[in-house]
C-alpha cells in the first residue's frame, strides 16, 4: 500500500512535467505563416488565392492585394491555387527557427488555347428557307417500325440473320419429309420449274439480291 501510494505521488508530479514538455514542443512547432502572392511577370498581387494546407481542411484566401496569413506546422505544405495561374507547393522547413515566417510567392500564368471559333454572318431569309428544307428530320419510332416491317426488309433479314433453334429444327424435318416423300424415285428439279423462275424474275425486279 506504501508503494502504491508512493508510485502515485511520483506521478503525480511528473504528469505536470511531461504535459508541460509536450505542450512546449507543439508549441515550438506552430508557425505564423504570412507573406503576399504575385505574379511572375509583372509583380503584381493576385487576389482571391486558395491557401491550403495539403491534406488537412484548413486554409485561407489572399486579399485584394495578394496578402494573406494562416498559422502552419513546421513540415507541413502549403498549397497555392488560382484559376488561370498553375499551382504551387511550398514546404515549411522542419528545421525553422522560431514561430514567423514570411514568404513572397510568385505564380506563374497557365496559358489555355482553345480551339479556333469561326464566325460567320447571319443568313438570310432565302439562305435560312433553303435550309430548313433541305434539313433531314431524323425518323421516330413508329416510322422506323414500318420500314423494319416491309417485306423487301423482312426477306432481307431472313436472308442475312442466322436461323435459331427453333428455324433449323423445323429447317431440318422439313428437308428429312421432302426426301422422304420422294423416296424410291427422282426428285423434281426447281430449274425446270416455271413457278420458280417466275419467284425468281419477281425477286431479281425488287432487287433482293443486291448489296445493301
Amino acid at each position: 500500500m506504501k508503494k502504491l501510494l508512493r508510485y502515485v505521488i511520483i506521478l503525480s508530479f511528473l504528469s505536470p512535467i511531461g504535459a508541460r514538455a509536450q505542450f512546449e514542443t507543439f508549441k515550438d512547432s506552430v508557425v505564423q505563416l504570412y507573406g503576399v502572392v504575385m505574379t511572375s511577370d509583372s509583380l503584381v498581387g493576385i487576389p482571391s488565392v486558395s491557401v491550403m494546407v495539403k491534406g488537412q481542411n484548413r486554409g485561407t484566401i489572399t486579399n485584394d492585394k495578394g496578402v494573406f496569413s494562416i498559422v502552419v506546422l513546421k513540415g507541413d505544405q502549403v498549397q497555392f491555387t488560382s484559376i488561370g495561374f498553375k499551382p504551387v507547393e511550398v514546404l515549411i522547413p522542419p528545421s525553422l527557427q522560431g514561430n514567423q515566417h514570411s514568404i513572397i510567392q510568385l505564380m506563374t500564368t497557365d496559358t489555355v488555347f482553345l480551339p479556333a471559333t469561326i464566325i460567320k454572318p447571319r443568313p438570310t431569309r432565302a439562305q435560312f428557307e433553303r435550309d430548313f428544307l433541305n434539313t433531314k428530320v431524323p425518323d421516330d419510332e413508329i416510322t422506323i417500325a414500318r420500314q423494319n416491317n416491309n417485306s423487301a426488309t423482312r426477306r432481307l433479314l431472313m436472308a442475312t440473320l442466322p436461323s435459331d433453334g427453333r428455324e433449323a429444327s423445323n429447317q431440318y424435318l422439313r428437308q428429312n419429309a421432302t426426301k422422304l416423300s420422294y423416296a424410291g424415285q427422282v426428285a423434281p428439279q426447281n430449274i425446270f420449274n416455271p413457278f420458280a423462275w417466275n419467284e425468281f424474275i419477281k425477286a431479281w425486279k425488287r432487287g433482293d439480291f443486291k448489296k445493301k
